[in-house]
């Protein structure tokens, strides 16, 4: 029964961590450049776009597809640095815990 208590106790210490850290990657800024920083985005933990900064010598009629190509990788930077955060601070959480490979958290 000790142990039953045991690991409940261990089920709602670590809930608790998981919250706090899943509120910690929502507060998250990344950044993300493309164009040798001439395409900056900012994301929010989850993917989500909250700034965009675009180098004013790229405004010109002819060189608008490559302005939007250059927006699509500065996002996928950002979105990449923020999953390689998220999924650090998540292993730092888990360690030591029995995790299948391949399952992710935060679910």
């Amino acid at each position: 029964m000790r142990d039953i208590m045991g690991m409940m106790g261990k089920v709602k210490e670590m809930q608790a961590k998981m919250e706090k850290m899943q509120e910690e990657v929502a507060a998250l800024e990344v950044n993300g450049s493309s164009g040798g920083g001439m395409v900056s985005v900012t994301l929010d933990g989850k993917g989500n776009l909250k700034g965009l900064k675009i180098d004013p010598s790229l405004f010109k009629e002819d060189d608008v597809e490559i302005l939007e190509d250059l927006i699509v990788a500065a996002h996928k930077d950002a979105k990449d640095k923020a999953e390689a955060e998220t999924a650090e601070r998540t292993k730092a959480l888990t360690a030591g815990l029995p995790i299948p490979p391949g399952f992710k958290l935060p679910f």
